[in-house]
């Protein structure tokens, strides 16, 4: 019997990597098989491996450096042990920022990849970690063929007006506006929103992780998004901050004669949940702690949420659906409560027994705004989007 064609993406953070394995087949759809994730803050290294319904951690003993090499030469020789990886035909990326020229996924040869590096000034902290796999693998394997899925495409269809800061028209002209981020999210909701409930056109996702959006929905098309010139903006998040008086910066830089490199790690490493709380960046530490600074952390993260999904109601003109996902939006019914509770004003009722449940449908009958859970696959998108490139022949 044939080996099935597969096909891998590589989902890259800030410290870990979510890889997936695909079969494709000849199906209309990228079929997942597997999956591994690398923590590279755990000691010792390991790759979480997962096919079917079991989970197997196997430790990887190269390695980390700058390159890569040993960690994915060595990753790939652990994934053959539970997968035949010979007939693997292409790998997939996330790229966090594509600028103003990447709008669609690309195939990547020398010169693409050198366009994707020259947008890392936007992206300084997450684009270097998607290029790193890329190399590595453009080393390590040069006949597999690479695809890049870029966060901010799916933003593109924003209107200028929405995408302008108020500053002066030449430096908007040099790329400083607002592009989001967390698009491959979006993309996979807005699918499921096609799918599941067709009768919601204007929606407001809030992808609420680590990291952290929201997103205006308009029919599926990306309308307004929280996050802007980078991954710093719109509400809270587990280490930043969200929106930010540059003021602040400025008192930073002068006052306090901070160098560019603290700001820089204060506002990536220490705000948000963390900052607020001085307890812990992860919003389950902060639910079970009873004291005021992790109530607090909560309390200023649902009301930012709140106030974004009003402002991103404006811009629509109207709001049919919310939407919760990622890990925080999920899992988490405490965190969807308080942000309903801040929405009551807008008509929303959340059912109690459904939301503590996590089902697709927390609001009751009686709500006039619908309120959905819905699990998120980004490295869906991207395997698609790469076969796409590729052709299912």
């Amino acid at each position: 019997m044939a080996s099935t064609d597969l096909l891998l993406t590589f989902n890259a953070g800030s410290s870990t990597v979510k890889i997936g394995i695909f079969a494709i087949d000849g199906a209309p759809e990228a079929r997942r098989i597997g999956k591994g994730v690398i923590d590279f803050r755990a000691e010792p290294l390991a790759l979480s491996l997962t096919k079917g319904p079991q989970t197997v951690e196997r430790p990887l003993k190269a390695e980390v450096t700058e390159d890569l090499h040993g960690v994915i030469d060595e990753t790939f020789a652990l994934l053959a042990d539970h997968f035949d990886m010979t007939p693997t035909r292409a790998a997939g990326h996330r790229v966090v920022h594509g600028g103003d020229r990447f709008t669609a996924p690309i195939a990547l040869d020398a010169a693409a990849i050198d366009a994707v590096d020259a947008l890392t000034p936007l992206a300084p902290l997450h684009q270097p970690q998607a290029l790193r796999f890329i190399r590595a693998l453009r080393h390590l394997k040069p006949h597999l063929a690479q695809t890049a899925s870029f966060d901010t495409a799916f933003h593109a269809t924003q209107d200028d007006l929405v995408r302008r800061f108020a500053i002066p028209r030449a430096l908007h002209d040099e790329g400083i506006k607002r592009y989001g981020f967390h698009g491959l999210s979006y993309k996979f909701i807005a699918g499921e929103l096609r799918r599941k409930a067709p009768r919601a056109a204007k929606v407001v996702v809030a992808h609420l992780g680590s990291g952290a959006s929201l997103c205006a929905l308009d029919d599926g098309v990306s309308r307004d998004c929280s996050m802007g010139f980078s991954t710093l903006d719109g509400i809270p998040m587990a280490t930043r901050p969200g929106s930010l008086d540059p003021g602040v910066i400025l008192h930073l830089a002068g006052q306090s004669k901070q160098s560019f490199e603290e700001i820089e790690d204060l506002l990536y490493h220490r705000c948000g949940l963390l900052g607020v709380s001085d307890i812990s960046a992860d919003t389950r530490d902060l639910l079970k702690d009873g004291r005021l600074e992790a109530r607090q952390a909560i309390d200023l993260f649902t009301l930012r949420i709140a106030g974004e999904i009003g402002r991103m109601a404006a811009t629509l003109g109207g709001l049919d659906a919310i939407v919760f996902t990622a890990g925080i939006g999920e899992n988490q019914p405490e965190i969807r409560e308080g942000v309903a509770k801040r929405l009551s004003w807008l008509g929303l009722a959340i059912d109690e027994k459904a939301n503590a449940a996590n089902d697709f449908t927390i609001s009751t009958l009686e709500s006039r705004i619908t309120a959905h859970v819905i699990a998120t696959d980004e490295e869906q998108i991207i395997a698609e989007e790469a076969l796409s490139l590729l052709g299912s022949g």
